[in-house]
């Protein structure tokens, strides 16, 4: 999956998508962004909307590749924050209506209407929810996304960035106080991440609690400093200022995060699922639709996830036949899981199998794709602070303006949980074709409006991503039957998110039931499953947006392979979804009708 960067990618924003009690807080108003006037055309709106957000957010300043002012500032994160945003967010909305109507714009300016007007809407319905999310978890807990935005985020090109990276590291004391406040006072109101997820964060914590000598921010700033050549002296001062920012701001902002995580632990609840808030039942079908961008129901969703699972189970049973396995699909299974030639001895030679098969599939790329990505990629293991508590692997995109690459990140800390079966798939997935390809193409869009070209539509991006697994059979790979299996084993995983994601939230299934579904119907690891499952509890909603997608995809491609025939052009259709950047999969369905026409007029 791509990497959420949480609240961090648009300072408190992003809490907004993650749940709250409908009850509003009391905050003094913010003043109301300057809008331009109509006559300036929608395009305008769109650049003052974008500019107003930037001046909120340092940190979006930063995932943009900007450097001003701000760039030692980490932003506000307070609730008055995300209320300006929020307002900022409906009020430009607001204005668009009110003075422009999208049929009369040229098409790429009606299509960002619609797009703005669909953003506004989903993030309304879940702003009531805005209380709902969990601060600090294993998956997006800003105790590490804090730390990870300094080492991958905050680049240091010369003396005055390293001194913004220090004043980083001392406003890294009130922002945590802001959120532990935060979360203390959430959860007075009950809620809690459940009980297992506190000592991931805790581990978190004390991992960068240790030594300075240990201290992964302090020894990427260091590593910074060094590349800048300076004189010595210089540089061994920038260092002592940067230690002294850690103990005397961070660490004690960490030792008092500590002691609350610790003294909400034994109250923590032992229900997964978000069915246990007061209004769980409305939060979790606001996600679904913003996650899934459809009205599916979350039986639905359920129902489609069963059926795809029998679909999948009897085309692993034909890779069984074709490697001569004699027994059960859960024998095979257990085959996969336990069978030691199917895992690493190393990183090293994980890392290298990887680059084998970057190379090839960079050479087959522009057979199938008329727009390739210009960004360079990077694959890098997780930094080991957090490699205990993070995903398996996930992708970060470039910065707009070249300074840094779109990275793929992979999880090596225990290599029984990375199957060799699933490299290709995995890798497919988050670099190419998938993810890196899909934002590179879309930050380098161009003329249209900026939350286009750095927003998302999880259904879109991350269905891409999961069709882009099975795309890469159809470019020639997959070529050991075992590699085959690990693609339709990563399909089945996908397709049991949707089982167990309105499991957990839905059916109120516990934590057990979840992981024994997964281990009765998957090959994965006794490891993966059980921090997938933990990934589903702390983020509802989200990881069924994979499957929808990725089907919608491949029914459009398969209606515009029937109605073309032989003018049927996989370079084409690619465009069609790639080059109109995140869409909902309604309008992703109306742009490959369009080209369909377009090319039966041809």
């Amino acid at each position: 999956m791509m990497k959420r960067l949480g609240f961090l990618g648009a300072s408190v924003t992003a809490l907004a998508l993650a749940g709250g009690t409908v009850a509003q807080k009391a905050v003094t108003p913010a003043p109301e962004a300057a809008m331009p006037q109509p006559e300036a055309g929608i395009n305008a709106l769109f650049e003052a909307y974008d500019e107003a957000q930037l001046a909120l957010s340092p940190l979006s300043k930063a995932y943009r590749g900007i450097r001003d002012e701000d760039y030692g500032e980490w932003g506000d994160f307070s609730d008055a924050a995300e209320l300006r945003q929020h307002r900022l967010l409906q009020t430009t909305a607001a204005t668009m209506r009110e003075n422009f109507d999208p049929a009369a714009l040229p098409p790429q300016d009606g299509l960002s209407y619609r797009l703005f007007d669909a953003l506004a809407d989903r993030r309304a319905a879940l702003f009531p929810f805005r209380d709902y999310g969990y601060i600090f978890d294993q998956m997006n807990g800003a105790q590490s996304d804090l730390p990870a935005f300094l080492i991958n985020i905050h680049s240091v090109s010369d003396v005055e960035q390293a001194r913004n990276y220090i004043s980083r590291i001392k406003g890294l004391g009130p922002v945590l106080d802001t959120l532990v406040a935060e979360s203390r006072e959430r959860a007075a109101k009950g809620v809690m991440p459940p009980d297992w997820v506190y000592p991931y964060v805790i581990s978190d914590i004390e991992n960068l609690l240790g030594a300075d000598a240990d201290n992964a921010v302090l020894e990427d700033f260091e590593s910074k400093v060094a590349a800048l050549d300076l004189p010595a002296a210089e540089s061994a001062d920038l260092v002592a200022q940067a230690h002294r920012a850690w103990d005397g701001s961070a660490r004690p902002a960490y030792q008092r995060l500590l002691a609350e995580m610790r003294r909400q632990q034994p109250t923590a609840p032992t229900d997964d699922g978000v069915w246990r808030f007061e209004h769980g039942a409305q939060y979790y079908a606001a996600l679904l639709k913003n996650y899934t961008t459809t009205d599916l129901t979350a039986d639905e969703i359920h129902q489609i996830g069963l059926d795809n699972v029998a679909r999948i189970h009897g085309e692993m049973r034909a890779i069984m036949d074709q490697v001569g396995f004699e027994g059960t699909l859960q024998e095979f299974f257990e085959h996969a899981r336990t069978d030691p030639r199917f895992y690493y001895e190393t990183r090293e030679e994980y890392l290298a199998d990887v680059e084998k098969h970057r190379g090839a599939i960079e050479r087959v790329l522009p057979e199938f794709f008329a727009t390739l990505p210009t960004d360079p990629m990077v694959v890098k293991p997780v930094e080991a602070f957090r490699e205990k508590s993070a995903g398996k692997a996930f992708y970060s995109r470039p910065a707009p303006d070249g300074s840094r690459p779109g990275t793929y990140y992979v999880n090596l800390y225990n290599l029984k949980d990375m199957s060799r079966n699933e490299l290709e798939a995995l890798f497919y997935h988050e670099g190419l074709p998938g993810h890196h390809l899909q934002l590179s193409i879309q930050t380098q869009l161009g003329d249209v409006p900026a939350f286009r070209r750095f927003g998302g539509v999880t259904a879109y991006s991350e269905g891409w991503g999961l069709y882009a697994e099975e795309l890469g059979k159809d470019m020639g790979f997959y070529t050991d039957p075992y590699s085959d299996f690990g693609r339709l084993g990563m399909e089945l995983w996908r397709a049991c998110r949707l089982v167990v994601d309105t499991g957990l939230h839905h059916k109120r299934w516990s934590r057990e039931e979840a992981i024994a579904y997964l281990t009765e119907n998957t090959p994965n690891p006794d490891g993966d499953i059980r921090k997938a499952i933990e990934r589903y509890a702390v983020y509802p909603g989200q990881a069924t947006a994979y499957m929808i997608g990725k089907l919608k995809i491949m029914e459009l491609r398969e209606n515009a392979r029937a109605e073309l025939g032989e003018r049927f052009d996989i370079r084409g259709f690619h465009d069609a979804i790639l080059k109109s950047g995140p869409v909902p999969l309604s309008i992703m369905e109306e742009n490959v009708e369009a080209w369909v026409a377009s090319q039966k007029e041809t």
